[in-house]
């Protein structure tokens, strides 16, 4: 069978991070949500994304296909009742479709005509930017049981003071020595080739991705994902990097979401808590106004090539679009748009030409190309925000 992920309607609640990449491809815990699927399903999927995004994030529909809302996570349950989808089926959780059958070329979907099979038990589901920290600690625990199922942690070196081992798995090459690891409240997964420095104190969930890096003496409260690539110091709680993103001096980041290839320069500091503890609102890209989370605790939502310079002070609950450039005294604006450059005394337009210039430096780092349809999708992101920039 041919599994397709769609992004729904959850991908607009979702911006900034789905300017650059489908639903599917947010990371959340260990892994992405498209690696979970593909890891539950054992077969690779295509994605349904918006055609600025299409050339990079292909669909491949075959003469059968099964249709899943990338949005929710997947659980053994789930998959099996996706596995066993016929024609004309569908899978439903109250409004929500999750999952369905679709022949090839079958563009307009009846689902009155199907047969709506109701889900019924709990499974995970990705509808806001701040479910990413906020779930995070249970998305960590199911992929470390994916991950980990009937297979052996490498040794951990006895120079670590560790609780809980059990909760613990290294993958090959990871290094690590006079850390304190504490999974008593949930599991510590470290990747491979991934390194803790010396004098590091963790307490898990932790997801430390394939060469990542946390640096001397830093203090990570969980539930945090350090994406495959990324660097982290100083104090960092309930935080997701989803790759090749640093804060790697010391700052604090909190209850926080970066995308990739974002740098937080020395002594950053995020606020996660308003001063009069009330609920914190975020920018809604949909409304073009700021909604209710829900949370008290709501930090920092920054994009995909977005940097800060050095003391850089975020406000609780700033939204940070696609490659904007922040620096200067002062809390800058709790929205900044894409491709925005400057700070508290005000922005102007981080020119393409410019930010395509530092992307490609960046990437290069990581012996990663720029490529023209890296280029193509970031000139789109700068076109459709450009109403929010003050010119």
């Amino acid at each position: 069978m041919n599994y397709i992920l769609f992004d729904g309607p959850a991908r607009n609640n979702l911006l900034p991070f789905t300017f650059t990449r489908p639903v599917a491809d947010i990371r959340v815990g260990i892994l992405t949500i498209r690696e979970k699927w593909e890891s539950y399903l054992d077969t690779t999927t295509t994605t349904v994304t918006e055609d600025y995004l299409s050339e990079k994030y292909p669909m491949v529909e075959m003469e059968e296909n099964i249709m899943v809302n990338a949005s929710y996570l997947p659980n053994f349950q789930l998959v099996e009742m996706i596995k066993g989808l016929k024609e004309n089926q569908a899978i439903f959780k109250g409004e929500d479709v999750i999952a369905f059958h679709a022949k090839e070329g079958q563009d307009n979907i009846d689902f009155e005509s199907y047969d709506n099979i109701e889900f019924g038990s709990e499974c995970l589901k990705i509808e806001y930017t701040w479910d990413i920290f906020s779930k995070n600690g249970e998305a960590i625990q199911e992929d470390f049981t994916l991950i980990t199922k009937n297979r052996t942690s490498q040794a951990i070196p006895t120079s670590n003071n560790v609780i809980a081992s059990e909760n613990i798995f290294l993958e090959e090459g990871a290094k690590l020595e006079f850390t304190t690891l504490n999974a008593s409240n949930g599991p510590i997964y470290i990747g491979k080739n991934a390194e803790i420095m010396e004098g590091s104190v963790i307490r898990g969930p932790l997801a430390l991705c394939d060469s990542a890096t946390i640096k001397l003496s830093s203090k990570i409260y969980g539930p945090t994902t350090v994406g495959p690539h990324s660097k982290v110091g100083g104090e960092v709680n309930n935080a997701v990097l989803f790759g090749f993103s640093n804060k790697g001096h010391d700052g604090f980041l909190g209850n926080s979401v970066l995308g990739e290839w974002c740098n937080l320069g020395a002594d950053t500091n995020n606020s996660n808590l308003k001063n009069n503890y009330a609920e914190v609102r975020l920018w809604d890209y949909q409304t073009e106004g700021f909604a209710k989370t829900g949370l008290q605790f709501c930090g920092l939502m920054m994009g995909d090539h977005s940097k800060c310079g050095i003391n850089t002070m975020f406000n609780t609950g700033t939204v940070v679009g696609v490659s904007a450039n922040i620096f200067g005294s002062g809390f800058p604006r709790n929205f900044v748009p894409s491709f925005s450059w400057g700070g508290s005394s005000g922005f102007t337009t981080y020119l393409t030409k410019k930010a395509f210039e530092v992307a490609k430096v960046v990437m290069s780092r990581r012996k990663i190309d720029f490529s023209k349809q890296d280029q193509d999708i970031l000139e789109h992101v700068f076109e459709e925000t450009k109403k929010y920039r003050r010119e």
